[in-house]
């Protein structure tokens, strides 16, 4: 057991080392991986032809899986927020609910707008429209920044293509499109809790309201709202019809023929994004046509780091598990009866500690995969419900540490004290919520 315990110890100064250098010393995470996995590979005595190899595989394997869904999926978010769309979507929720329910429009905004775009450019996005319902009605900013961040932050953290979540799919070997199904499921819960905690807790907070610098785009220049939801609406729906299909028994050879394929086709993740992005080009302005080139490089020069963060993630799987160091894990984990908590407590913990959501998955990814069989995790549903865990732990708890937490202090113009009361411990329960629904299922199906 020597061995074992050695190669315990390498996990955890390597998990601590991430932690520190990360949090503390503020390097990128993109070299904090690959520093961390250099170590492991070097310090567990494998060979340094081995080492190399182990890094070109674990960069070039996580590209495969996820490369085209991220470069995608950011994309689309970058062209709705430079249409207009998200706030054209927000209008359009807002025209159809009373003013007495505005922390519930917002809501609902957040959670639809959150599907597409990441929950700090989400925030952005919309804080101009929730300063505004501020001045229109009687609810305070403590309760408006909560209920709105909670519902970008549902969905962020278990709704691919969101990188975490989807990094996580991809180093676990999941069905992307289930993950997604289960995570609409599971972020609707979530943000109801972050919402029934930040209109509780935010009325009570105190807070003197302070007018934003930001300025509202002209509604005369914002796209049809029955155009600004397609390109969110219809990706998800092919997505959901091919794992309608799987469910049901129809696969790419059935007997469907050439129509059932074709619909497999057009539902595979990729394809689907891809066909919301030229779906979105009908939002383009006239005025606007010379930009869209503009629009797209910088869709992809947003997706760079992130990429670049989840390959390096990939990197530092690879080498745990090619130092064996998952195998004996298990053995040493083999008495414990941690089952689907266990990734929702690695990823928490990580998330607390180092603050980044992404980093946070796609590290507990790289540790628990190879534990699933030690787990318990042996079908299909069990590996989409023990993905979701990971995406459960990545909501505990956003605070100081973690960029999203002062996007929401400083749009809002809120004080930290404030922020820490409010959003903060809403995303303790919230994690807590997905994780115990998570167990339920786990139960139940798995």
């Amino acid at each position: 057991m020597t061995n074992t315990y050695y190669l315990l110890f390498l996990l955890i100064l390597s998990i601590g080392f991430i932690i520190w250098i990360t949090a503390y010393k503020k390097v990128n995470a993109f070299f904090a991986l690959l520093l961390a996995a250099l170590a492991v590979g070097i310090l567990s005595g494998l060979p340094l032809d081995k080492i190399l190899t182990t890094l070109k595989a674990g960069f070039g394997h996580t590209m495969e899986k996820i490369g085209l869904l991220i470069l995608f999926g950011t994309t689309l978010g970058v062209i709705l927020e430079k249409t207009g769309a998200t706030i054209s979507m927000a209008n359009a929720i807002l025209r159809r609910v009373k003013e007495t329910n505005a922390p519930a429009a917002i809501a609902i905004t957040g959670f639809i707008v959150g599907l597409p775009i990441f929950c700090d450019s989400g925030f952005i996005i919309l804080s101009g429209l929730n300063h505004s319902l501020v001045k229109k009605t009687h609810f305070r900013m403590p309760v408006m920044a909560a209920v709105l961040a909670t519902s970008l932050y549902a969905v962020h953290c278990l709704v691919p293509p969101h990188p975490g979540i989807t990094a996580a799919v991809g180093t676990a070997g999941g069905n992307l499109g289930m993950v997604m199904l289960w995570g609409i499921v599971l972020a609707i819960p979530a943000a109801l809790v972050g919402y029934v905690w930040s209109v509780t807790r935010g009325a009570k907070v105190a807070h003197e309201y302070i007018e934003p610098e930001v300025l509202e785009q002209p509604k005369g220049q914002l796209p049809p709202a029955h155009l600004a939801f397609l390109p969110v609406v219809i990706p998800i729906g092919l997505i959901a019809f091919r794992s309608i299909m799987a469910v049901v028994g129809v696969q790419e050879h059935a007997a469907g023929g050439f129509l059932a394929n074709f619909v497999v086709f057009i539902g595979d993740p990729v394809i689907a994004l891809a066909i919301g992005i030229l779906v979105s080009f009908a939002l383009i302005k006239k005025e606007d046509k010379k930009e869209w080139s503009h629009w797209l490089t910088n869709g992809v020069e947003k997706a760079g780091m992130i990429l670049a963060i989840i390959a390096a993630g990939g990197m530092f799987g690879e080498m745990l598990q090619a130092t064996g160091m998952g195998k004996n894990l298990g053995q040493l984990l083999g008495g414990l009866s941690l089952g689907i908590f266990f990734p929702f407590l690695i990823t928490a913990i990580l998330k607390t500690a180092q603050g980044s959501s992404t980093v946070a998955v796609i590290t507990a990814a790289s540790i628990v995969t190879p534990l699933f069989a030690t787990l318990g995790i042996h079908t299909p549903t069990g590996l989409t419900l023990a993905i979701l865990s990971m995406g459960a732990g990545s909501m505990v708890v956003s605070h100081a540490n973690d960029a999203y937490f002062w996007v929401i202090s400083r749009f809002s113009n809120l004080e930290t004290a404030a922020t820490l009361k409010t959003y903060s411990i809403a995303t303790l329960l919230m994690g807590i919520t997905v994780q115990l629904l998570i167990w339920v299922l786990f139960i139940a199906f798995a």
